[in-house]
């Protein structure tokens, strides 16, 4: 006869084999951190670089648009002091007022769980008002010249790798190569309402450009290093970057009357940019992020010497961004950019709404 089983008993032994696997699951995630797919954390984006690597396979189309504005007065005296109080020649006086409104389309593409590629292609429109008075020339009456420009901007090519392993409680680091080509309509080739005034020992007439370019007029080479410091519920994250700004020969500006003033070899500044702030996620789909970024622009050289009037750039900007999340697939990310020195914007608004494929 065979023995007799009872089901009660598999039952049981069943139940304290599912309560001991259960216990030792528990007993392993507690004091050990959760398991991660080594991506960095995602980052509402208010820098160029974004805080999350694409993924293999997948794709993200960014379309974007930033709107800019900077205010500035400048007073020009050029002459001769006979005593402190006396000036015998010209003084200038001039307020410029700049908008400036880029709508961009950027392509990231994942090659490797740690490589990117990326591409953007900008449209610019600018549009500048420069209200002047030449009290010398014997007038009291301000005078204002406008200037607009429109068209394709610098396309620029940039590839990332993320360089370490990162996780909870450690950094991530990424590092960053951008390439500006000079598809924009450059400085040098829009037409400068200039007479003699391209002289500065011999000023008359406006020598201010009759159409706004929409480029550098340069190519340039960027190389960032980008770190990021999860820090639940907190982002903290920085970059360090360079920028080198390739040289042109035989340059010539178009002036008046279709001539040709010959410029020669110019050679803008090299710019060493740095930027860091904090992420904060406020919920499941939202974050609330601040930063500060700041670059520093050196002189700009022609034929080998440093261009009279140039001088070493600061350029820094408190910016402040919010990020939400509308769909699995879809983010919109808005930031508000204020500038705090003299050269900067005074204020710049970014709308950018990357979708993922």
């Amino acid at each position: 006869m065979p023995p007799l089983r009872h089901p009660s008993l598999h039952a049981l032994c069943a139940a304290s084999l599912l309560a001991c696997a259960c216990a030792a699951q528990a007993q392993t995630a507690v004091g050990t951190p959760p398991p991660t797919d080594g991506r960095p954390p995602e980052v509402g984006a208010i820098f160029e670089q974004p805080g999350v690597l694409t993924q293999p396979g997948h794709y993200v189309l960014e379309p974007s648009v930033q709107y800019g504005y900077s205010s500035s007065n400048r007073i020009a005296l050029v002459g001769y002091t006979v005593i402190p109080a006396l000036l015998i020649g010209l003084i200038d006086v001039r307020e410029v007022k700049r908008n400036t409104l880029v709508a961009a389309l950027a392509g990231r593409a994942g090659l490797t769980n740690r490589l990117e590629v990326e591409v953007r292609v900008p449209y610019v429109y600018r549009a500048d008002d420069t209200v002047s008075r030449e009290v010398a020339t014997g007038t009291a009456v301000d005078e204002v010249f406008s200037a607009k420009g429109n068209g394709v901007g610098d396309v620029e090519l940039a590839m990332r790798y993320q360089m370490n392993e990162g996780g909870v409680d450690k950094p991530f680091y990424i590092g960053g190569l951008r390439y500006k080509s000079r598809t924009g309509r450059d400085p040098f080739e829009v037409v400068t309402q200039c007479t003699t005034r391209c002289d500065p020992t011999r000023a008359t007439g406006s020598g201010l450009p009759l159409d706004l370019p929409t480029g550098s007029g340069f190519d340039s080479l960027q190389a960032s290093v980008t770190m990021l410091y999860p820090s639940d519920p907190a982002v903290f994250f920085g970059s360090l970057s360079y920028t080198y700004n390739f040289p042109r020969d035989n340059i010539s500006r178009t002036v008046l009357n279709g001539q040709q003033e010959f410029l020669g070899s110019i050679a803008p500044g090299a710019v060493l940019g740095f930027n860091f702030g904090m992420s904060l996620a406020l919920n499941e789909k939202s974050s609330f992020s601040i930063g500060y970024d700041h670059s520093m622009v050196d002189r700009t050289r022609q034929n080998g010497e440093v261009v009279a009037g140039s001088v070493v750039t600061q350029l820094g900007t408190l910016l402040l961004g919010y990020s939400y999340k509308l769909s699995s697939s879809t983010t919109l990310n808005v930031s508000v950019g204020a500038g705090l020195t003299r050269d900067t914007p005074d204020v710049s608004v970014t709308v950018r709404l990357p979708i993922t494929f």
